[in-house]
């Protein structure tokens, strides 16, 4: 490959970085991709991370030893954070969006590319210190933020499932309470889809009573392996006491007030400041 300018390997250092979150990169792979020197990439990913620190994009992470290497870790600042939270709140705002049922219509901001990414890398963020081996949902409305959280934590994602897939082989399952209807249902995970003892995210969409995280952690449990976090992106005001209590929320849906218009706003239980 031709010898590419210092500016120009900077560029390429900052997409192969940003493109795999928390994953190592050594030395030597960027050596043979740039036809350079460890020296020169050396001098090169000082000027990536200052530039990502100055810049509030993302830290640069060096890790020493034979098997190290450097890796990207996701990184949002407290104000970004309160920007997108906000403009979530304002898209969501919407008495149209009050469907039969008192369900509230979220399709759109959930399947929504802009809004997933950069949820699920402030989950990673926010529980990176955890190390997470595994992100668990389950389907469907929680697999976008699931699966992008999963990304920027470079771990597998596991979908659970509400009725048995012949085409996932042998699974674990367990009989949970809904915290919205409160009925009891059923969540089936393949067998071979957590390694036991390994630490498990839970992220979902929706949280009212905290039906579906109860049944997640004890399903984790039969697992033999450890939940190290449950972030959802919004919380309902009622109940107050859900069936888990050991959990972030980012947004908080106060739903008695759907005869005046919908109410939500940034909620108290995640701090930007303690991820």
């Amino acid at each position: 490959m031709k010898k590419l300018k210092r500016n120009e390997r900077i560029g390429a250092l900052v997409k192969v970085l940003s493109d795999s979150p928390n994953k190592v990169f050594t030395l030597s792979y960027f050596t043979e991709l740039f036809n350079a020197a460890k020296s020169t990439v050396s001098e090169d990913l000082v000027i990536v991370k200052r530039l990502m620190d100055k810049m509030a994009i993302g830290k640069v992470v060096t890790i020493p030893g034979a098997a190290g290497g450097v890796r990207y870790e996701p990184f949002s600042s407290k104000e970004d954070i309160g920007i997108l939270l906000d403009d979530i709140c304002e898209a969501i705002n919407d008495t149209k969006r009050i469907i039969p049922g008192g369900f509230l219509f979220l399709t759109d901001v959930l399947y929504n590319p802009a809004y997933v990414s950069k949820i699920g890398s402030i989950f990673a963020e926010y529980f990176m210190k955890n190390s997470i081996d595994y992100v668990i949902t389950v389907e469907t409305k929680g697999i976008p933020i699931a699966m992008m959280t999963a990304h920027a934590l470079n771990v597998p994602l596991v979908i659970v499932r509400n009725e048995n897939r012949v085409t996932e082989g042998s699974t674990l399952s367990i009989n949970y309470v809904s915290g919205t209807t409160g009925k009891l249902r059923t969540m089936y995970a393949p067998k071979r889809s957590i390694e036991k003892g390994s630490n498990v995210l839970i992220i979902d969409d929706f949280m009212k009573g905290g039906g579906t995280a109860k049944g997640l952690v004890d399903l984790i449990n039969e697992f033999d392996s450890n939940v190290k976090g449950i972030g959802v992106l919004i919380e309902t005001i009622e109940p107050q006491d859900k069936m888990v209590s050991d959990y972030i929320s980012l947004l908080t849906l106060d739903e008695r007030s759907y005869d005046e218009g919908i109410r939500i706003f940034p909620s108290e239980r995640f701090d930007s400041e303690k991820s």
